[in-house]
């Protein structure tokens, strides 16, 4: 499986940019999963649910099931929190896993930034950031700049980078500048 990564900060439009990746990829006749990284305590289920109790009772793991989905719950306890390579594992394989987060993992990855939110740009300490995606101009960015609203070029240039044939059912041609979005 090929693994790409989108890490920005909160509010940079990283989640709009895998929803709308996903499509893209699934229509050149790619599979594509995601894994997602948060910083915060989240959680699933719900209070008074009975997989939650079976949780908060102690159960290392819970499999919810149905006739449409099914979702494994591990809890961590006092384990430290697997990396992708460990997380990945437990996934079906596919020709792409896109993850959203996991900001300071050695990944290939694009930053995506929107100079409004007043954050600082983070790829020039993060050689795993291969690229910037952005709705402004970036003269001083020395990687390939990519327009955060062109998901066509985007996802030309992830396939491309992680070497999936792009030739198959190419959306455009990726066109890169250095410094412009």
């Amino acid at each position: 499986m090929k693994i790409f990564g989108l890490a920005g900060w909160s509010g940079s439009g990283k989640t709009t940019l895998v929803v709308d990746l996903i499509p893209e990829i699934l229509s050149r006749g790619f599979s594509v999963s995601t894994m997602k990284h948060t910083h915060h305590n989240f959680d699933m289920d719900r209070p008074g649910k009975d997989s939650y109790n079976h949780r908060e009772a102690g159960a290392h793991e819970v499999m919810i099931a149905s006739s449409t989905r099914w979702a494994l719950m591990q809890e961590l306890r006092d384990v430290p929190e697997p990396d992708i390579e460990e997380l990945i594992t437990h996934m079906t394989p596919v020709d792409l896993v896109l993850i959203e987060g996991f900001k300071s993992y050695p990944h290939p990855k694009i930053e995506v930034h929107r100079p409004s939110l007043g954050k600082a740009l983070f790829w020039d300490n993060d050689p795993s950031v291969v690229a910037i995606a952005t709705n402004e101009p970036m003269p001083s960015v020395k990687l390939p700049v990519l327009d955060l609203d062109d998901v066509v070029a985007i996802a030309d240039f992830v396939l491309e980078y992680v070497g999936l044939n792009t030739d198959l059912n190419a959306g455009s041609n990726v066109e890169v500048h250095r410094g412009t979005a």
